[in-house]
């Protein structure tokens, strides 16, 4: 098959772009590398420099394409707050022009990479797409908004679409901006380093960690799965981890004494995060098979920053 990846020298991108190119599909690439690394792609994939708003080069590239993977986004939750306006002209804004020039060349699948964030807190139980959705930041309103358009326009213009919400993704390769990390590469560096694991809020906050391996066999399989045109499907690990025990399994697998401090002054973010993943059972036949401890050392071992 041929497959566009946008976002495609991002940490997820790159493992989906990766492994279709190992698997023998022709797999194209954009990304306008505000944080991605085009050296970590394999030389198969057929790498373009750009931003995923520019439809003249979206044209180009979505020639003779079956699947589109629309993973470029702007990802971290505290930026969104900051910059709004630049999460809405990425996030929304190159989700239209993807659409449209979809719509243009005649691509007829898409699959959105959303996130469980667009949920807001969880109450009880676990997170499903029945769920009534209720963004908490700039990042999940433009999550959501995609999704929306997404849904709207394939129906409109006969693109079969499917949306995968994936929850808290890790694995080897994460990039690690100065600010903002996400936070489990960045506790697997302090704790490695010596530094300190600092935590918002008093570390009961729990959130769903997929390993980036499963979060693939899922994106994969939504190229092909029949009877899921305009749905939105849980990627995730079904399992809840509070922030302690991260903090703990950190520390174990890293054989760290290094310090542990709870800001309690700082918010949290959202209290729960669980996804539901009876409907990716079901319509994507995905059942994760990483846990979280081997998941920490499997990054331990293939990341050379840890090295």
């Amino acid at each position: 098959m041929n497959f566009l990846i946008t976002g495609a020298a991002g940490f997820l991108g790159s493992s989906l772009a990766n492994h279709l190119a190992r698997e023998g599909h022709q797999v194209r690439g954009l990304d306008d590398l505000s944080t991605g690394d085009p050296k970590v792609l394999s030389p198969d994939v057929h790498f373009t420099r750009g931003d995923v708003n520019d439809r003249p080069k979206l044209w180009t590239l979505l020639q003779d394409v079956d699947v589109v993977y629309h993973l470029a986004a702007r990802v971290s939750v505290p930026e969104s707050v900051l910059y709004p306006r630049d999460y809405n002209a990425v996030n929304v804004g190159g989700t239209v022009a993807l659409m449209e020039a979809m719509r243009d060349v005649g691509v007829k699948r898409v699959v959105l990479a959303s996130s469980g964030a667009v949920y807001g807190d969880m109450v009880d139980g676990s997170l499903k797409e029945s769920d009534i959705p209720n963004p908490r930041s700039p990042y999940a309103v433009s999550k959501l908004s995609a999704e929306y358009y997404v849904r709207t326009i394939g129906a409109l213009w006969n693109i079969e679409t499917v949306s995968l919400r994936i929850f808290n993704a890790y694995g080897p390769g994460q990039h690690l901006p100065p600010s903002h990390p996400p936070v489990v590469p960045h506790y697997l560096k302090q704790a490695l380093r010596g530094g300190t694991l600092v935590a918002h809020g008093d570390g009961s906050q729990t959130r769903d960690y997929i390993y980036v391996d499963d979060a693939v066999s899922a994106m994969v399989a939504a190229s092909t799965a029949p009877s899921i045109n305009g749905l939105v499907i849980n990627v995730g690990s079904g399992v809840e981890v509070s922030i302690k025990d991260l903090i703990r399994i950190v520390l174990d697998v890293t054989a760290s004494q290094a310090n542990v401090v709870y800001n309690t002054q700082t918010s949290g973010g959202v209290s729960r995060m669980k996804a539901d993943l009876t409907l990716a059972r079901e319509k994507l036949r995905f059942i994760p098979s990483i846990k979280l401890e081997e998941g920490l050392r499997l990054t331990l071992q293939r990341d050379l920053r840890f090295k």
